[in-house]
């Protein structure tokens, strides 16, 4: 049996949860010894925030590797160095066993600067415990991982840590970068003894004359004297933020102007991330990660912009999380889609059907009963959303992303998204 699983049947839950941090400090401690602390010759750069981390953190990854740099990578979708990127597991910060032996292989490769999405999770359990972060970027904060972390006051502490574990670093740049046009954002400005803010209405570094389509985002970037027209292959005005954030990480690294707007224009996107599946059908479908209301609403909104016809939204709620979210997560699927499929996202342990009621009732207080069905079979699910779509119409598949696998009632069964989507568009 797992120790850890064996300890936490024998310690009282509350108890368990107020030790294991500190069980995960220990073990951060000593695995760097045993590894000779392996990120100490690394610039790290950190990406926290509730939505946008793994866009973000590859476009920054794009521009220094674009650049010259060698460069590692560590996100939800995928980890590695320069040209060599693999798929990561379900994990977006890895348990530090594993952590120290990707970090050990990078630093075989000589890296100068390593990218590394930081989840709430792994900064709350010390799991990120001696890395050296030069500097750390902020997306946004939205409501997400309350099962955790209980309140949104405790997953925002646990985001600062970050911001604070960077201001020590006396060798790195000791930057933030924060985007000005969240509520949150002083909360981590405060921690940094420099910082430079993004966004579209506030900021240092803002976007002007936005132009997007279902293609990408065209807009000028201004930032002190400088003034870059930017382009990058992914839609979305939530995607411009990504960009400004990873521009201005750029900036503040030293990359120039013509490095910024070259290694943004060369981006081709992160898996499940918004990602076109195209089949030869006359509507469009894109398939992406979007599992907080945030990220949901940010996607719909984009396709609101660019769809002429009706937009079809397949989603549904993960198991053994946040519950909280679930029905505002229908909330938001009424009010800003034409046509809902309520399906199963991945249950792990929970009752399936009551995830999805915990969804509908948010569709219903939106008053979004007419214009939904509930289909617990995922495949069929999407059937009839492609079904349903006609020329000019979007299909969105929202939840799964980029994964390969379903958590199911416990069990991993095999499922990529994008490969399902294509079967059944060329079935029709």
């Amino acid at each position: 049996m797992n120790v850890r699983r064996l300890v936490k049947q024998l310690i009282p839950r509350q108890l368990f949860e107020q030790l294991a941090p500190y069980g995960h400090l220990t073990e951060a401690v000593i695995y760097n010894a045993i590894n000779g602390f392996p990120a100490r010759k690394m610039k790290v750069i950190g990406v926290t925030g509730t939505n946008g981390k793994t866009t973000t953190a590859t476009l920054i990854y794009t521009l220094l590797t674009a650049a010259g740099y060698k460069t590692g990578l560590m996100t939800t979708v995928s980890y590695g160095v320069s040209g060599n990127l693999r798929p990561n597991t379900h994990m977006t910060t890895v348990p530090i066993p594993l952590l120290m032996k990707r970090l050990k292989w990078m630093r075989e490769h000589d890296i100068e600067w390593l990218v590394l999405e930081t989840s709430s999770h792994a900064l709350a359990q010390f799991r990120v415990w001696g890395m050296p972060y030069s500097v750390a970027v902020w997306t946004n904060l939205t409501h997400e991982h309350l099962d955790y972390h209980k309140t949104f006051e405790r997953y925002r502490e646990a985001k600062v840590r970050l911001f604070r574990m960077t201001a020590r670093n006396r060798k790195g740049l000791q930057t933030g970068i924060v985007n000005a046009d969240d509520p949150s954002w002083h909360y981590f400005a405060d921690e940094m003894p420099n910082v430079v803010s993004y966004g579209l209405n506030n900021g240092e570094v803002k976007a002007e004359k936005v132009r997007t389509t279902n293609r990408g985002s065209d807009f000028t970037m201004r930032y002190q004297d400088m003034k870059l027209q930017l382009h990058i292959n992914i839609p979305g005005e939530f995607n411009v933020y990504n960009a400004l954030a990873a521009a201005a990480t750029g900036a503040v690294v030293g990359l120039t102007d013509k490095q910024i707007a070259e290694g943004l224009a060369s981006f081709t996107g992160v898996p499940g991330r918004m990602e076109v599946i195209e089949a030869g059908q006359p509507f469009a479908v894109l398939v992406d990660y979007a599992v907080t209301p945030d990220a949901l609403e940010k996607a719909l909104l984009a396709l609101r912009h660019t769809t002429k016809g009706s937009i079809h939204l397949v989603f549904g709620a993960t198991g053994d999380r946040d519950k909280t979210k679930r029905p505002t997560m229908g909330n938001v699927a009424a009010r800003y889609a034409d046509h809902l499929y309520l399906t199963d996202d991945e249950t792990y342990t929970e009752d399936p059907e009551a995830i999805r009621e915990a969804v509908y009732k948010g569709v219903v207080a939106a008053k979004g009963k007419a214009k939904a069905k509930v289909i617990a079979d995922r495949r069929e699910a999407i059937m009839a959303a492609f079904k349903a779509a006609k020329a000019g119409d979007t299909v969105l598949l929202t939840g799964i992303g980029h994964e390969t696998v379903r958590n199911m009632g416990g069990k991993e069964i095999p499922w990529d998204e994008r490969k399902v989507a294509r079967e059944l568009l060329n079935a029709r």
